[in-house]
């Protein structure tokens, strides 16, 4: 029996035709999931299950499966290393969010008594530093959250403050590894190390202006009346704000001091929260009572937990991660990996990287994540490998991160605010304001040039 060497050419193969049409399919009906009511991660996981299952059985017909078993486990290790730093970073949000912190940041906004100019700058540059290192729907649902509260007599203010949050989240998420899947992929497939992340700063905070500065004509001038209601933070919260710090500190100097996934140093951290919350549960009285509602927090001072049998369960927050979107990841990224496996990516490739120039095929790949999600695109193009400088893998990660604001169903924060600011923030008012948005987005791409000329 001769071992298979390289990977058998099967685009012109029933596996291949079978492979491709299944993952069309469960990528449409994933994209109908608000319609049909089908989580999306159920198509795209049989996809995966069925694609594999169709390549192996080529290759034991073959005589030989070994190099489709290798295959397949090397981008099970890129998977699992992608779901532990999600994983241990969604579980300090959630721990975060059970200590109220997001609501004491929301009233302490709230409480500023700043026009509506003033509050739509304020959110934007906030969640456009916040999206770095905090997930983008998170990050763009708590600024909402803040627009819908200060607008509820101005719908126009909230319209325009919702786009504003989703341009400014997928600007600020697109210069940094921690701000988004798609940038997660380049840092983990080691395309970027983590410091090159930040030359894309002053591209993205372009992309972010633009259309702020546009939008800044057409708000109301006056400012909001409301009601303010106090908030107060439970006990440990400033320390779990810290031990995140810490966790993200851990996870750049496993990559970058002991060359280790970066997902090592994440669950190092997820450690660090759990001994952390063991503490808190010795050191709590048994009779804490739930802080009052009227109780303001601004600084200064702990409080006893409210329900800390619960509060301080640490599998309670893992346990209320996006596994249906975590899930999805995996279906996708095995699906897509299969594809590539099979040849489908190399053809694609030698037409984008190869009859394009790489600058036209970057621009391209990033409206297109205006339709499709960006993570998997990004995932399908490392997974081509094309040989571009490292100028061109940042102005891959610029226009996929940026690319997915020139609609309102572009990108998780967008789908997210269209659910909150239902009635006030629409497909047809984000519509709208698309041509100065296409115009950031092609300035940020022109200042890419000027300032990062050398990386090319």
């Amino acid at each position: 029996m001769t071992a298979i060497l390289q990977p058998l050419d099967l685009t012109h193969h029933w596996a291949g035709y079978f492979s491709l049409a299944v993952m069309v399919i469960a990528y449409i009906a994933a994209m109908f999931e608000e319609s049909t009511h089908l989580r999306k991660s159920k198509p795209m996981l049989l996809a995966a299950g069925l694609i594999w299952f169709v390549i192996v059985l080529v290759y034991q017909e073959q005589g030989d499966d070994a190099l489709a078993v290798a295959a397949f486990k090397s981008n099970l290790q890129t998977y699992i290393e992608l779901l532990l730093f999600i994983m241990v970073s969604m579980t300090y949000l959630n721990a975060m969010e059970d200590m109220r912190i997001f609501d004491a940041l929301k009233v302490w906004l709230v409480s500023k008594n700043l026009s509506y100019r003033q509050l739509f700058w304020l959110t934007g540059f906030l969640v456009f530093f916040m999206s770095s290192v905090v997930n983008g729907l998170t990050a763009g649902l708590l600024m909402g959250a803040v627009a819908v509260a200060v607008g509820k007599d101005s719908p126009r203010f909230v319209s325009l403050a919702c786009i504003n949050i989703i341009v400014a989240t997928n600007a600020g998420g697109s210069f940094s590894p921690l701000g988004g899947i798609s940038t997660l992929f380049v840092w983990q497939h080691g395309r970027l190390g983590f410091t090159d992340f930040f030359q894309l700063f002053i591209p993205c905070l372009v992309n972010f202006l633009v259309p702020a500065l546009a939008m800044h004509f057409a708000l109301p001038k006056d400012k909001p009346d409301i009601a303010i209601r106090t908030v107060q933070l439970s006990r440990g919260a400033k320390r779990i704000i810290f031990l995140f710090g810490v966790t993200i500190g851990l996870a750049v100097i496993y990559d970058m001091k002991l060359h280790l996934p970066a997902a090592a140093g994440m669950m190092a951290g997820l450690s660090i929260l759990q001994f952390f919350y063991f503490y808190l549960q010795k050191t709590t009285p048994p009779d804490s009572q739930k802080p009052a509602d009227n109780a303001l927090f601004l600084g200064g001072g702990d409080v006893a937990l409210a329900d800390p049998a619960n509060k301080l369960d640490i599998f309670d927050k893992i346990g209320r991660l996006e596994w249906d979107t975590l899930l999805f990841f995996y279906g996708a990224m095995m699906g897509i990996a299969g594809l590539g496996f099979i040849g489908y990516l190399e053809a694609i490739s030698q037409v984008l990287f190869g009859q394009l120039s790489p600058t036209l095929a970057n621009i391209l790949i990033g409206l297109s994540s205006a339709f499709v999600d960006n993570g998997t695109l990004m995932f399908a193009v490392l997974t081509m490998n094309p040989d571009i400088p490292q100028g061109q893998w940042l102005l891959l990660t610029l226009t996929l991160g940026v690319g997915g604001s020139l609609l309102a169903i572009g990108s998780a924060p967008g789908i997210g605010l269209l659910g909150q600011a239902k009635g006030q923030y629409t497909f047809s008012s984000h519509l709208k304001w698309c041509p100065v948005i296409i115009l950031g987005y092609f300035a940020s791409i022109g200042v890419h040039f000027l300032v990062n000329a050398k990386s090319f």
